[in-house]
């Protein structure tokens, strides 16, 4: 066996045992998918892989080598590279300063930039990437600065790669050049590690996959024979719905109304470009786009959170366009940020805390003039039961939850403060197919009440599944917009995405 690792384990220093004896086997020229629900133990394997995590009980052999607890500088010489999830590119410098930080060549004492640009053009053209060496990354799309990690990696001498999530933020037209060229990549003998939430593209792209639940080894099996749904109910251990039910759209009234709105960044920037949709009640407005095309910043506009926008914002009958966020909330609109550790939630603070940190203002839940704390228990109590957070406690601290349960805290938050809008920015990035069908569900929900929901996701099955419509952004402005989601296809919307295609008039 090309790679074996053997009764994996390993605890941290909080306790949490992340690997509880995990076998993990991939064979040589493989594309190997590692599943699990999100805490199952998936990234901690393969960091123990990597050598950024020591382990405290197991073997890893790689190639025939013992390499158990070595350091990453160590695993790059072996040939194992990784490419993570977040990318790690100086965004100033040029592709070929990219691919050889640390191992520059050099003549006469000076960087050798000709011999530089040779070498990331050979791999360029060796394995069908089409990078230009010279280009400064910034200017680079998502899916080229995936394809720059990749090369950084074989200029290295990789002979196993492990790939954290690396469609997370493509198109599907990225998505499918990335899959030819992991193709090309297995046919020239380099072996794949995969890890996906995304289970139709494991079916088409990897040979096996092993499945972790709970930080324990639960199996492995043969890709070509098995179902979507039997993928999925193995990472889970109960039947998934990977479909929603939604019945057809009954909209009442505008409830919010967006005008010319125009965002520039710190540096003069335009990012929203003179925004212009509306969203009435029983609504899901869906809006796609490659990341850093102004989604977010679009909708921190919308919820106060960017105040130097111009454009007019009309909530429920109101100006809100200078509205603080305190305002804004007051007027029944919630927000789930992208980024539940950076701004959705406070780690440190308990379950309880972070469940009304929204509300404790409210008369609601003051008893002379204090917090009534039993209520507010009370109802953190209510919350965690009806949104299914598994946690000890209300007390134990949201850092301590697994990300599907951290990103369960600020849904119940945002959902359960009466929102006649929710704006939802990236409500299941990173987390589980049960987490996600859950949340899934809630939105619905919510939508059937009545209730307007904005959604922001990378995600284009989530955006199609659940969106009654859809709006695409490209570069700051609507490139496309569809009344009805059911008329458009994931291709088309990534022509959009890509600004391949814009509607006329937008």
């Amino acid at each position: 066996m090309y790679l074996s690792m053997k009764g994996i384990t390993k605890i941290y220093p909080n306790g949490v045992i992340a690997n509880d004896g995990v076998d993990f086997e991939v064979e040589k020229g493989e594309i190997h998918a590692l599943m699990g629900e999100n805490g199952a133990g998936k990234s901690t394997l393969v960091k123990t892989l990597f050598g950024t995590h020591k382990i405290d009980s197991g073997q890893v052999l790689f190639d025939g080598q013992d390499i158990t607890n070595i350091s990453s500088g160590d695993a790059i010489k072996l040939g194992i590279g990784m490419v993570h999830q977040h990318f790690m590119l100086v965004e100033s410098l040029k592709v070929y300063e990219n691919v050889v930080i640390g191992m520059e060549p050099t003549q006469y004492g000076l960087v050798d930039n000709a011999t530089a640009i040779k070498l990331v053009t050979d791999i360029s053209n060796k394995y069908n990437l089409h990078v230009d060496a010279k280009a400064t990354v910034r200017n680079l799309s998502v899916g080229m600065k995936q394809k720059v990690e990749i090369i950084k990696v074989l200029a290295r001498g990789a002979k196993l790669l492990i790939l954290d999530e690396p469609t997370a933020v493509l198109t599907p037209q990225e998505t499918d050049e990335l899959f030819e060229q992991l193709l090309l990549l297995k046919k020239q003998g380099i072996t794949i590690i995969f890890i996906s939430h995304k289970i139709k593209e494991v079916k088409y792209i990897c040979d096996r996959l092993t499945v972790l639940r709970g930080g324990k080894y639960i199996g492995v099996m043969d890709v070509k024979n098995a179902t979507e749904n039997e993928i999925s109910n193995y990472m889970v251990g109960r039947e998934v719905i990977l479909k929603v039910n939604k019945p057809k759209p009954k909209f009442g009234k505008e409830i919010l109304t967006v005008q010319n709105l125009t965002y520039q960044d710190a540096n003069h920037i335009e990012q929203v470009k003179r925004v212009s949709f509306s969203v009435r009640e029983g609504q899901i407005m869906g809006i796609a786009g490659v990341e850093g095309n102004g989604q977010n910043e679009l909708v921190e506009c919308l919820f106060g959170l960017l105040n130097k926008a111009s454009g007019k914002v009309m909530f429920d009958g109101n100006d809100i366009s200078q509205d603080s966020i305190r305002g804004i909330r007051d007027k029944h609109m919630s927000f789930i940020p992208e980024d539940r550790l950076k701004t959705g939630a406070a780690s440190g603070m308990s379950i309880w805390g972070n469940l009304v940190s929204d509300r404790i203002d409210s008369d609601m839940y003051k008893k002379n003039k204090l917090l009534d704390i039993k209520q507010i228990k009370a109802l953190a109590t209510e919350l965690r039961r009806d949104f299914n957070i598994l946690s000890k406690n209300i007390e134990q601290p949201v850092g301590m939850l697994s990300g599907g349960n951290m990103q369960k805290v600020v849904v119940a938050r945002e959902m359960s403060s009466s929102p006649k809008l929710l704006i939802a920015n990236q409500p299941t990035r990173g987390i589980d197919v049960g987490a996600n069908e859950f949340i899934w569900k809630k939105i619905i929900e919510l939508r059937n009440e009545g209730k307007a929901v904005i959604l922001v996701s990378a995600d284009l099955n989530e955006i199609l599944e659940l969106s009654d419509s859809i709006l695409v952004m490209h570069k700051g402005e609507i490139a496309g917009y569809f009344e009805d989601s059911s008329e458009v296809e994931e291709k088309e919307l990534g022509l959009y995405m890509l600004g391949l295609k814009k509607q006329k008039g937008e």
